[in-house]
């Protein structure tokens, strides 16, 4: 149940922290005060899409803030152990709408995302919207309605993922039996590719390798010629070669060293280096040794790279991604080559799927058409009290008339109506009125309500197009709903507003600058007072005073 809402610089509300009870409480207030805001508040504290338009003019953010007590919704209360968000009985949500557009939620204080909040509220709060009988001519509805009313929420979920996993494996069957059609086309191809690949000896490709050894073979003569050269420089000059040079400076410095001892230190220096010198010189002269010109290894190399460059632009990749594609290739021939006992596989699966889908869609089929049978005699006991005394509602099911599985099942559903005896039921949009088609949506809206375990429900004028008498009965229907929840209707009837426990107003401040509006309960001669405005329009006598309080004192020994 809904204890608090508090609003803060959300459109015309400064601030309001409204307490709320169980049974039945309506809102009212003139048009344009700013009932719709309040319910725009629940809203965006329940998920829905937020934007900069919501927050308060000079105002850096909006805040709405929900608290619940959940001490009768057991299943809500697991929900929020499950995800380690509990705080004993009390669920609390914040929702905070900064200028840019963006928003934060959270729930017991801990942040989470959109669709996870949009998962917890589903659970709490219902709100039927004043355009719902709008959204009742759809079939997709009409479904959604019948399917809540029969509890088949299990059946249909089987339904559904059995209907899926046969759509996965029909696609993959029917790629398949497509592919087997040119496969043996395919496998010559693929088996062509391997062997062309494969002479690449893969095991032991190393193109880098093979690119340095080409760039090595194609300047070996610079090689051989430049070393032999260095060699030379470095030790076989006899008069002057670098480890001479170094010779004569070591034995000149060493005769000055024995007037200057600081040389010491520096002829140490210029040995070290005549030694690395001669050591660079046997280790070049070695490699020059081991080098031999080999025209022939230079062709193989690019032979070898011309095939390499060729395949890797034929496959359009690189030269180092060849070895990968001779797996992926090595892949499609062994799936085409068992491709046969993939499809008597697959074969066997989509019939075990189909005879499963249809065995559950006609499990299905039994209850909708059980439930059906329960909700239009309800329905149409119901539209006769709201003023269809001849009104007959009719949940009409028919096969789609294909074996295909379908999601939601088999059943096409359609709501039927008949408004005079001896006509024939048509569907909801060629017969109902607009007034009919409201009364209708009342109907089933509180109809289906009756089983639902939503400890909240929001009414938000769907009594509209309605009046009189019918009017009462609406009330007295929603003050029935309410002894077993909590239940709010935004409302401009006064035989509506008279059944309620609680009487909320929303009444405009435009005192100042910025329009401002605030909710409060009222007192019981209030409450007369707004029910006499709500029958009577500007002019308030006492008649029509004496006629409000009549109302409520009847609404409330009715309920006694």
């Amino acid at each position: 149940m809904l204890l608090n809402l508090t609003i803060i610089d959300l459109a015309v509300v400064k601030s309001l922290n409204l307490d709320l009870d169980k049974g039945m409480s309506v809102l009212t207030g003139e048009t344009g005060a700013g009932k719709s805001i309040l319910l725009t508040a629940l809203g965006l504290a329940l998920g829905d899409r937020a934007d900069s338009g919501y927050v308060r003019p000079e105002s850096k953010r909006a805040e709405v803030n929900l608290e619940f007590d959940l001490s009768f919704a057991p299943k809500v209360q697991q929900w929020l152990i499950d995800r380690e968000l509990d705080d004993e009985q009390q669920c609390l949500i914040r929702r905070i709408i900064n200028q840019d557009g963006r928003s934060k939620a959270y729930i017991n204080n801990r942040p989470v995302t959109l669709p996870f909040l949009q998962e917890l509220s589903a659970q709490l709060v219902e709100i039927h919207g004043q355009h719902a009988h709008l959204t009742l001519l759809n079939s997709d509805e009409q479904r959604r309605l019948l399917d809540a009313f029969a509890k088949d929420q299990v059946l249909l979920d089987q339904v559904n993922t059995c209907c899926k996993e046969w759509q996965l494996t029909q696609k993959e069957l029917a790629n398949l039996i497509k592919a087997s059609t040119d496969q043996s086309e395919r496998e010559e191809l693929l088996r062509y590719q391997i062997e062309e690949l494969q002479q690449l000896d893969l095991a032991n490709f190393n193109y880098a390798a093979l690119l340095e050894e080409h760039s090595k073979q194609a300047n070996l003569g610079q090689i051989l010629s430049t070393g032999q050269a260095q060699v030379d420089i470095l030790y076989e000059n006899d008069h002057a070669s670098v480890n001479q040079l170094l010779n004569h400076c070591i034995h000149d410095l060493n005769h000055l060293a024995r007037f200057a001892p600081e040389l010491t230190e520096i002829c140490n220096l210029l040995t070290e280096a005549q030694i690395q010198t001669e050591e660079a010189a046997i280790q070049l002269r070695r490699f020059l040794k081991s080098q031999e010109v080999d025209p022939q290894r230079l062709d193989v190399i690019e032979s070898q790279m011309g095939v390499i460059q060729n395949l890797s632009r034929k496959h359009h990749i690189s030269p180092n991604e060849l070895p990968q594609l001779v797996d992926k290739l090595e892949t499609e021939l062994d799936a085409l080559t068992h491709s046969g006992e993939r499809i008597e596989i697959l074969t066997a699966d989509t019939a075990r799927l189909l005879a499963q889908y249809h065995q559950l869609a006609a499990q299905l089929t039994e209850q909708r058409r059980l439930a059906g049978q329960r909700l239009q005699i309800q329905i149409s006991d119901m539209i006769k009290e709201l003023g269809m005394p001849q009104g007959e509602f009719v949940v009409s099911l028919s096969d789609f008339g294909s074996d295909t599985p379908k999601m939601n099942g088999k059943d096409k559903i359609e709501f039927l109506i008949s408004a005079n005896p001896g006509l024939p039921p048509k569907s909801l949009a060629k017969v109902a009125s607009g007034g009919e088609l409201s009364r209708i949506s009342l109907a089933i809206q509180v109809t289906t309500s009756n089983d639902r375990t939503t400890p909240t429900l929001i009414f938000d004028e769907v009594d509209s197009g309605i009046g009189g008498g019918v009017a009462e009965i609406v009330g007295q229907k929603l003050r029935s709903l309410s002894l077993n929840r909590q239940v709010m209707c935004v409302t401009h009837l006064a035989q509506v507003a008279a059944q309620a426990h609680h009487h909320l107003y929303v009444e405009k401040n435009n005192k100042t600058d910025i329009t401002s509006s605030n909710v409060r309960l009222l007192t019981e001669n209030e409450r007369i007072e707004e029910i006499a405005r709500m029958l009577g329009g500007v002019t308030i006598t006492a008649n029509t005073l004496a006629h409000a309080k009549e109302m409520l004192d009847q609404a409330t020994s009715c309920a006694h």
